[in-house]
């Protein structure tokens, strides 16, 4: 059997577990981390088939795990294998080397096909983390781009066919917590190691708080389709704060969520935000008419809206621009930012221990960022991807 390729980037500032390492480097034996050190000590024992790059002083960071991304390319992971390899392929150019691909609300027939569709890849690639349900237990106040005919209250039968359709690869699943019977789902998904998720929601504080309680462990996209923070009533954002398990998703695109209420939501809970692109067809490609769903959707200027009632749809965003515009617009620390496209979204689906760090061990999975913050370079499961 031969030996695993091996790889090296080598003089990199370094951003991992939320510290940076000047003049660093790490070694790659196939589709793990084997070593980092700083210096010159990567040069021993070093293969003369190994690939070496030469970071020169450019940032290093693990891969970027994005935990909701619905299309890219002009494609949309709702149309099936051909669709999904364009929307990867979109984003891993821009750094995401870990994709949990997101569904939006549909019949339950339509949404076993899709899940079982995302199943078969995940079987084929480990950089498909599985599928997330956004809907269809969704309210209907705050559907956001969600076509109301569709969305229902959870029950038993559904359930199990959702999870038995996914065959194990549901990662997360959006809940809003006041519809009935949404306690016995929460419980349900939870105890089939589902990522539970509070969002679209008409929920009042208490109510989220108690969702949070029970195990949900997600806000989606905090600030949109639901409440917002009022003094005397704070809504499920102050909730999810207060709830020290539970990831916040943001979208930072500029659009969604302003960049200092981006700001806000890192201060309420250092550590447990997790920047999303939330990205639909149009991302990477040109403005224009799209569906999202069964939903038509107009693109101007990169600004995703449904053309009946105007609400967003989705974003155009990729992780390597919600990186900058974190740092840039937002104000956070490189280490602060790095951290909610890495390690955050990977703990909020139990991948903690494998995935979101450039420690011994870990995927081979990282994007190099020069002084602009711009992409240039991707590495997945230890292979060049751009």
């Amino acid at each position: 059997m031969s030996a695993p390729p091996v790889t090296v980037i080598h003089s990199a500032r370094l951003v991992s577990g939320g510290d940076t390492v000047p003049d660093a480097w790490v070694q790659f034996e196939g589709d793990r981390v084997a070593a980092r050190g700083v210096g010159d000590a990567w040069r021993d024992g070093l293969a003369d088939t190994g690939e070496v790059t030469d970071a020169a002083g450019r940032w290093l960071t693990p891969g970027f795990v994005d935990l909701h991304c619905h299309g890219g390319g002009g494609a949309s992971a709702d149309d099936g294998t051909e669709a999904i390899a364009t929307v990867l392929a979109t984003h891993r150019a821009h750094g995401t080397t870990r994709t949990v691909l997101s569904l939006v609300t549909a019949t339950v027939d339509e949404l076993e096909r899709r899940l079982a569709a995302i199943a078969r890849v995940a079987a084929s690639d480990p950089l498909v983390l599985g599928s997330h349900l956004e809907g269809p237990f969704l309210d209907h106040d705050f559907r956001g781009a969600h076509d109301p005919a569709r969305l229902r209250s959870p029950d038993a039968e559904t359930i199990d066919r959702l999870l038995a359709a996914s065959d194990g690869t549901l990662r997360q699943i959006t809940i809003a917590p006041e519809r009935e019977r949404a306690d016995e789902a929460v419980a349900r998904f939870t105890e089939a190691r589902v990522a539970v998720a509070v969002g679209h929601t008409g929920a009042d504080f208490d109510t989220a708080l108690r969702a949070f309680d029970a195990g949900a462990s997600i806000l989606t996209h905090a600030f949109n389709g639901m409440r917002g923070i009022h003094h005397r009533a704070p809504g499920p954002v102050v909730a999810a704060m207060r709830a020290d398990h539970v990831t916040l998703e943001v979208i930072g695109d500029g659009v969604h969520v302003h960049p200092d209420v981006v700001r806000l939501a890192f201060a309420g809970a250092p550590g447990r935000v997790a920047l999303v692109t939330d990205a639909m067809a149009a991302t990477g490609a040109a403005d224009g008419r799209y569906v999202l769903g069964s939903l038509d959707v107009d693109v101007r200027h990169g600004v995703a809206r449904l053309v009946e009632g105007g609400a967003i749809a989705g974003s155009t965003l990729t992780q390597d621009v919600a990186l900058r515009r974190a740092v840039v617009e937002s104000g956070l620390t490189i280490e602060e930012a790095v951290t909610s496209v890495t390690s955050a979204p990977a703990a909020a689906i139990g991948r903690a221990h494998d995935l979101g760090r450039l420690d011994a061990g870990s995927a081979a999975d990282a994007v190099l960022l020069d002084d602009e913050l711009a992409v240039a370079g991707v590495w997945g499961a230890g292979r060049r991807l751009d």
